[in-house]
């Protein structure tokens, strides 16, 4: 039985990622400092699994306090999550993001080492292309300076855990994710962000429920088919289960360097008005929304080429943008 550290593990994907996890006989730690996610979510995991995982409310940013977990648990591999990552806050609290997500980083990669914990899952994200030149994006793609903290985060992330696995024995996986969206068919679980939305969908659901007079679709003058930008939307689950393979492969010897890195997203592009379209589509609810200007640091579009994680891992995104789209209304339902 492998114990598995999963940082942010009450958060959207991370919980997802947890459940997975645990259908797959692992034994999951959670260290979650709730800054935005609650405490309610690890009782939702344990109805849906019958298995509670254990968990630990740290700051990874205290240094003492990751030492004193690692010194104390028996940990086989570590998927982190724990990251603050909203492109429009990042661009107005720059320094948090990077006292954050690479403090953090640093002090779990620091006791990894001193501990003789070998396998390592970093969740990136596809901004770390900014706007690529070529579309679907490859993992052979140049890696741009990053358009916002955030990306930037995860830029210099994936940097200093490649120089880290150089000179350790450390092997890390980079997941570059493109945009995850839906709840679990439980509807148990999914995105439920601490105050104003930063994401499309969580505002999508939240207009259509109510709670949002109106959802402003940012840039309305892109150069894409119908004005609007255009990413690539995952299902949670499916993103999920690409940890648990990605982890698989680290932990069975099969990586093929120290540090790799894969894309994860469906392989389509849709524009936001086709996400509204779908929505209403599923839904049967009609959405009040409005075009307004652009937000600093987005891009015009971004969607994957996925062949290398289809070929590598044996992973393929298999849920549709209706059926993602049709999870988040069901979750936000039962809220």
């Amino acid at each position: 039985m492998k114990n598995i550290l999963v940082t942010g593990g009450l958060g959207f994907i991370g919980s997802h990622t947890v459940v997975e996890l645990q259908n797959e006989g692992f034994e999951v730690l959670i260290i979650d400092n709730l800054s935005n996610s609650t405490i309610d979510v690890l009782d939702k995991i344990t109805s849906i699994t019958t298995k509670k995982p254990t968990y630990f409310n740290i700051d990874l940013k205290d240094k003492v306090a990751v030492q004193q977990f690692f010194k104390e648990n028996e940990i086989d591999g570590v998927i982190h999550f724990a990251a603050s990552k909203a492109v429009g806050e990042s661009v107005e609290k720059p320094l948090e993001y990077y006292e954050n997500n690479i403090g953090s980083l640093v002090y779990l990669l620091q006791e990894m080492r001193a501990n003789n914990v070998n396998n390592f899952i970093f969740s990136s994200s596809c901004t770390v292309y900014g706007q690529a030149d070529e579309l679907p994006i490859t993992e052979n793609a140049s890696v741009k300076p990053a358009e916002s903290p955030y990306g930037n985060t995860k830029k210099i992330g994936e940097e200093i855990i490649k120089d880290t696995t150089k000179i350790s024995i450390i092997n890390a996986i980079a997941l570059r994710y493109f945009n995850p969206i839906g709840a679990h068919k439980s509807s148990k679980i999914g995105e439920l962000p601490i105050g104003i939305p930063q994401n499309l969908i969580p505002f999508v659901t939240q207009t259509a429920a109510g709670i949002r007079k109106e959802l402003s679709v940012f840039g309305s003058n892109y150069p894409t088919s119908d004005g609007t930008a255009v990413r690539d939307y995952i299902h949670v689950v499916d993103l999920a289960k690409a940890h648990i393979v990605a982890l698989t492969r680290l932990l069975n010897n099969k990586n093929k360097a120290s540090f790799e890195v894969f894309n994860i997203g469906t392989g389509n592009g849709n524009s936001v008005l086709e996400v509204i379209q779908s929505f209403e589509k599923v839904t049967g609810k009609k959405l009040n929304y409005k075009l307004v200007d652009r937000r600093e640091g987005d891009i015009t579009a971004a969607y994957a080429d996925t062949t290398i994680a289809n070929n590598e891992l044996g992973w393929k995104a298999e849920l549709t943008l209706d059926e993602a789209l049709l999870s988040a209304w069901k979750w936000q339902q039962t809220l």
